[in-house]
């Protein structure tokens, strides 16, 4: 059964539908968002969850349904023990035929290179990897917006978890978060996981 239902309606910065007599609508008043210049078939979705959620599990399903060959951009380098476990265990549950990009440096220009279906795990590692935790979250959205093909972003949910007993945890727990907030601004649809369930996180209209 397939995972979350794409939010179709134009996001704000793409073209809006033509009305009868070939006229668009008004476009609403909202602020700048990077646009689209691909067709609107392409989806962006964003996969958030805590750790062991399912999360990654859910993200690889949602980037094969499409049938279509996917790259997989990974962000983390084993760098202990655990993490190598990590990524064993992830090589091991993703289809052979699926080529992996590590993104060792510049994720928004990787992104904007590479063509048809993309699953990118995780923003987390991305993020973490920066000695600054200063990412150019402006290039990674207009990157996303600008693909051709589907993109299936995953990354981690912290701000549920313990407050983070040290400053640099702390900051990193704000960092996330603010690229969290960012990318499922531009995103077609976003999804929580917990315990292996999905929620759809929905936008919040003007006015209600």
């Amino acid at each position: 059964r397939k995972v979350g239902a794409p939010d179709r309606r134009p996001r704000p910065g793409r073209r809006p539908p033509r009305a009868e007599g070939g006229r668009a609508p008004p476009a609403p008043a909202v602020r700048a968002r990077p646009r689209r210049r691909s067709t609107l078939a392409a989806v962006i979705t964003l996969v958030l969850g805590g750790t062991r959620s399912g999360k990654s599990e859910v993200a690889e399903r949602l980037a094969g349904d499409g049938g279509d060959p996917v790259t997989y951009v990974a962000t983390g380098r084993a760098t202990d023990d655990d993490m190598a476990a990590r990524i064993a265990r992830h090589q091991a549950r993703r289809p052979p035929t699926w080529p992996t990009v590590e993104a060792v440096g510049d994720l928004p220009a990787l992104l904007t290179r590479l063509q048809g279906s993309v699953l990118v795990d995780s923003l987390g590692t991305w993020l973490a990897a920066d000695p600054g935790l200063a990412v150019p979250t402006a290039d990674l959205c207009a990157a996303l917006c600008g693909r051709g093909g589907d993109t299936v972003v995953v990354s981690e949910e912290v701000g549920l978890g313990v407050h983070a007993p040290t400053e640099v945890g702390r900051r990193f727990a704000d960092a996330l978060g603010t690229l969290n907030r960012a990318v499922a601004d531009v995103a077609d649809r976003v999804l929580l996981v917990v315990a292996g369930r999905v929620l759809p996180l929905n936008r919040v209209e003007s006015g209600t």
